[in-house]
């Protein structure tokens, strides 16, 4: 059974940065493609950030350049640094895992995290 726990959300004032982990068991994730997803009330789940299991990363046009998706094989654990946050990040986070192409489309994913909530003030 493949498990995904997402930690590190928070309250963070804008222009500040936070990092979210996403630990997974069960599986090895390096053959996975791993995803970020995010949503708010009221509104679809959208693609934030992916990676590949070649590595390919790819980001949702609102975060390129502010937030960074990577993976550490050693601990089996994805990580997103964002940067320069801004209030409409605001949003729970979830992590996803799937043996697809690792894009940003949710259809993709097999195994969802239960999320974690990120807050931005202005």
């Amino acid at each position: 059974q493949v498990q995904l726990v997402e930690s590190g959300g928070g309250s963070v004032q804008a222009g500040g940065s936070l990092r979210l982990s996403c630990a997974i068991f069960g599986y090895t994730y390096a053959t996975l493609s791993m995803g970020w997803f995010r949503q708010t009330p009221g509104k679809e789940r959208e693609g934030v950030a992916s990676i590949d299991n070649s590595g390919t990363t790819r980001y949702a046009d609102s975060v390129k350049d502010r937030f960074t998706i990577s993976r550490d094989s050693a601990k089996n654990t994805l990580y997103l640094q964002m940067n320069s946050l801004k209030p409409e990040d605001t949003a729970i986070y979830y992590c996803a895992g799937g043996y697809g192409l690792g894009t940003l489309r949710q259809n993709e994913y097999n195994y969802w995290g239960q999320g974690t909530q990120v807050t931005v003030s202005s």
